[in-house]
């Protein structure tokens, strides 16, 4: 959901915005803060990295295993939680404002949260704050250089980080949606199949779904007609339905050879062959429509033979 994350918000964001009666302009800057704010909450799987040099001292499997390991100790847990979303915000529509006063007690926002996680959680859960609160501060520097307003810069950051932990429901343990309070909002992920590929299969055909939004987000406000920048080349994903016999039934547990071999696809049907397309707009519908298609026929033929 790395993807479906920044996606989703910029559809929200843009979408909402749009709706407000903003500019074309405002509307995709708040949407791509939003986006970029929906990315922060998995900067706690930082400490994954741990992981990869586990296999070096003989303590850990492969390294990709072993970089979920690690970075599983802490995924999900304060950076996800909707109460530190709400303290984030506060403190980021404060940082953006011009004056020095507003600014500080923002900066004293974000320090008083790493003191707060530090306590209450260990010296682990607060490096990982320290590493959330500077993504935060990192993009209220980057969008104060470009003229952003707090007004936009706030809204972006309630819409990107308040989006982010409910993405989180169909894959892994629910997110910490209440800490620190000793409260549970969701007990278990959302179950989309009880067979586990059908559910893989369904979070995957999610997050393509969010992608597919905050494209048609982005064409409805610019005017244009996203199957206009289709190939007809899209239609190799289909081929990718033989991979249901040839590749073994993927899982949460297990999905690796599948996800990268299905995005593959979209390279494949993206391609164009002048090299200087490879940035276009048909470059990027095409692959999607392309990986779209390829999971539908997957999906066909797991259900014929599965």
């Amino acid at each position: 959901m790395f993807v479906g994350h920044a996606c989703l918000a910029f559809a929200v964001a843009a979408l909402g915005a749009h709706r407000l009666g903003w500019s074309r302009g405002a509307a995709l800057r708040v949407a791509v803060l939003a986006g970029a704010f929906a990315t922060l909450p998995d900067v706690d799987v930082v400490y994954g990295v741990a992981g990869l040099l586990a296999p070096a001292a003989g303590s850990g499997p492969i390294p990709v295993e072993s970089f979920w390991d690690a970075g599983n100790r802490v995924h999900r847990g304060v950076t996800h939680a909707l109460p530190v979303a709400a303290v984030v915000t506060a403190a980021v529509a404060l940082a953006a404002r011009s004056n020095a006063v507003p600014r500080l007690a923002g900066a004293g926002l974000l320090a008083a949260l790493v003191v707060l996680v530090t306590a209450l959680s260990g010296a682990l859960a607060g490096a990982v704050t320290v590493v959330f609160v500077l993504g935060a501060a990192a993009l209220v520097a980057v969008a104060r250089r470009r003229g952003v307003s707090p007004r936009v810069l706030g809204l972006a950051a309630f819409v990107g980080l308040f989006t982010h932990p409910f993405g989180d429901l169909f894959t892994g343990e629910p997110p910490a949606f209440l800490y620190p309070f000793d409260l549970t909002l969701v007990a278990e992920r959302v179950v989309l199949s009880a067979d586990p590929t059908f559910h893989l299969l369904g979070a995957f055909g999610f997050e393509l779904a969010t992608v597919w939004l905050a494209l048609a987000a982005y064409f409805w406000i610019s005017g244009d007609r996203p199957h206009a920048h289709v190939d007809r080349r899209a239609v190799l994903g289909v081929a990718y339905a033989g991979a249901a016999l040839a590749l073994p039934a993927p899982t949460l547990d297990v999905s690796y050879h599948f996800v990268f071999s299905v995005l593959a696809v979209g390279f494949v049907g993206a391609t164009p062959p002048p090299l200087a397309r490879i940035r276009t707009w048909r470059t990027a519908v095409t692959g999607l429509t392309a990986v779209s298609l390829a999971a539908v026929a997957y999906a066909m033929v797991y259900l014929l033979v599965g």
